[in-house]
């Protein structure tokens, strides 16, 4: 059974509003304060798992990805692609792109894909690109996937649990978003690419032209990891292990619980199939799972301030007068102004699934009031969050993947604003037309 259910959005806006009329008013405390990350781990909020089970989840499908790549497929798949494609580095773009984007929508690769930026970077400038194109492939193919997160467990999957939805609500109308801002971000790149293929001077980093050619075709290596039979299993295993959560969560009625168990299963499964060995299987498993602590542990934090804004009526209050503040919106406007609200709030919590915690058992019921479905909400936060993490300057991957590039911070936004915009508008519209064929929740 479930875990999770919608909400009455009619008996919810009475409960508030009647809590507002009470003024119920119940002061939390130093240590009210103090124990409430702990009891944001373990205790139950109504609709939704416990912090524990969703910071549990994480900690496996990091031991999950840690394994897979131990086994080197993931590198190896996309390394193979890119030497295959050598002498057609037109093709290697929206080939490369797919693959990012395919690693973001489904776990967010982000961090994984710093790897990449010194094998790909020599083979465009050999080209006759330039460096900017290599990391434009790289951060903006894994960028759009998580901008377009269809299952993505940090952002999707967490965010529906916080808003009392499955991640399968809203998967169709994310799929599109995914599809339709690959193929405007793809042609984007590729534009600019023959630009400067065609005229090496319109290159953003044409001043560092010799420099770059000097570092990077001098004492880079570009030969590529063999890839084997095996890693060709292991990507299928992949693959099919996130199919089969799809079709548990859609179908089969799973949650946390079954979705922890499928991939510590396949964590094992993949193992063996890869031939680790026990001690490297842990091991790996381990560190991945050890790369996400940070992220379980904020989970719980952001549970926390949830529990103390329950705890003291707080929730009540901001309801009340977020009931009352979108009264007099369509429900066009108010999923747009809820895309805005998460676009700032990206900014100041970096943390994709922090944010998820601490925003959607606000935004959510606020969702309601205004007649739109808690599944739109969830969409708006993953693509505000993932058009942030584009251009964030606090963000590792983003600030990382120019430097080695040596790429300037202020060109990557000189390059990056024109398509910014037009995804932004392509978003705006996928959410308003979306509200609007949808309707009312039942």
């Amino acid at each position: 059974m479930r875990l999770h259910a919608r909400l009455d959005g009619a008996a919810e806006a009475g409960k508030h509003l009647h809590l507002q009329k009470l003024r119920i008013v119940d002061p939390q405390g130093f240590f009210d304060v103090i124990l409430a990350p702990i009891a944001g781990f373990y205790d139950p909020v109504e609709y939704v798992a416990r912090a524990i089970d969703v910071s549990l989840f994480v900690l496996i499908i990091g031991g999950f990805i840690g394994v897979v790549t131990a086994s080197g497929a993931i590198d190896a798949g996309i390394a193979r692609a890119m030497v295959r494609l050598r002498g057609r580095e037109n093709w290697m773009i929206p080939i490369l792109m797919a693959l990012f984007a395919l690693g973001g929508t489904t776990y967010g690769m982000a961090e994984e894909t710093l790897a990449f930026y010194v094998l790909l970077i020599p083979v465009m400038i050999a080209a006759r690109y330039d460096a900017l194109t290599a990391v434009a492939v790289i951060l903006l193919g894994a960028g759009v996937g998580v901008l377009g997160s269809t299952i993505n467990a940090f952002s999707t999957v967490i965010a529906s649990d916080a808003a009392g939805v499955t991640f399968a609500d809203g998967l169709v109308l994310r799929l599109i978003i995914l599809a339709v801002c690959w193929l405007v971000t793809v042609a984007f790149v590729m534009r600019y690419a023959a630009r400067v293929r065609a005229d090496p001077t319109k290159s953003l980093v044409y001043d560092r032209k010799a420099a770059n050619e000097a570092h990077f075709l001098a004492s880079t290596p570009m030969e590529a990891a063999t890839f084997t039979g095996l890693h060709k299993i292991v990507l299928i295993l992949f693959a099919l292990t996130f199919g089969l959560m799809i079709w548990g969560v859609s179908i089969g009625g799973w949650w946390m619980a079954e979705m922890s168990g499928l991939f510590l299963a396949a964590a094992v499964l993949i193992g063996i199939v890869a031939r680790l060995g026990e001690a490297k299987l842990v091991e790996s498993f381990v560190n991945g799972a050890r790369d996400l602590l940070g992220v379980a542990l904020i989970i719980a934090l952001a549970r926390g301030i949830v529990v103390i804004m329950d705890a003291g009526h707080i929730t009540d209050t901001i309801l009340h007068a977020a009931e009352t503040s979108v009264a007099g919106l369509s429900q066009t406007a108010f999923i747009l102004v809820i895309y805005w609200t998460q676009v700032g709030l990206s900014f100041f919590v970096p943390s994709t699934s922090g944010l998820a915690v601490l925003s959607m058992p606000i935004l959510a019921p606020v969702a309601d009031f205004a007649g739109v479905k808690r599944e739109l909400v969830v969409t708006a936060f993953a693509t505000a969050s993932g058009m942030v993490n584009l251009i964030t300057p606090t963000s590792a991957v983003v600030m990382g993947g120019l430097a080695i590039g040596r790429v300037p911070y202020e060109r990557w936004l000189r390059f990056v604003w024109p398509l910014l915009v037009i995804l932004t508008l392509i978003v705006m519209a996928a959410l308003g037309l979306a509200t609007m064929l949808e309707g009312t929740p039942t």
